[in-house]
């Protein structure tokens, strides 16, 4: 082998390594969350739920506003993971999103979300309520 080519070869490798360790040190929990809806207009939504991490679970707050076209109520109970987490607090943050959507009666819901920290939220669930949306909404997510 030549010397140029064995130096590149361990270059490849050694970059190759480095990223799989930064990779490693991302990790995932699962996620559970209620989120009551209601608006006219301008709309908000509150809840909580769960962050299972590590073997530990953590209290959820939820809460956010929408603008756009909102009318009515709905409840939302969603199930899923949130990726790309080192520490159960890099769950908190905003996490904004344009959505669509109508529920009359029960529905099926499913949303990713991303906030400023680089959390990945990956969630579905059902939907139940009286409400149609075409709007841009932002949420917030802290620990209790």
């Amino acid at each position: 082998m030549k010397p140029l080519t064995a130096v590149r070869t361990a270059l490849i490798a050694l970059v190759a390594l480095i990223s799989l360790s930064s990779a490693s040190h991302a990790d995932r929990g699962y996620v559970s969350l209620t989120i009551y809806k209601a608006g006219w207009i301008i709309g908000g939504s509150g809840g909580g739920g769960t962050l299972e991490f590590h073997g530990q679970t953590y209290g959820l707050s939820v809460g956010g506003l929408d603008y756009g076209l909102v009318f009515g109520g709905s409840k939302t109970v969603l199930h899923g993971r949130v990726k790309n987490i080192s520490h159960p607090s890099d769950v908190e943050g905003i996490y904004a999103a344009a959505g669509a959507g109508l529920a009359v009666g029960e529905g099926a819901r499913a949303i990713v979300l991303t906030n400023q920290k680089g959390a990945v939220l990956e969630l579905s669930g059902r939907q139940v309520g009286l409400i149609a949306n075409l709007d841009l909404s932002g949420l917030a997510i802290t620990l209790d």
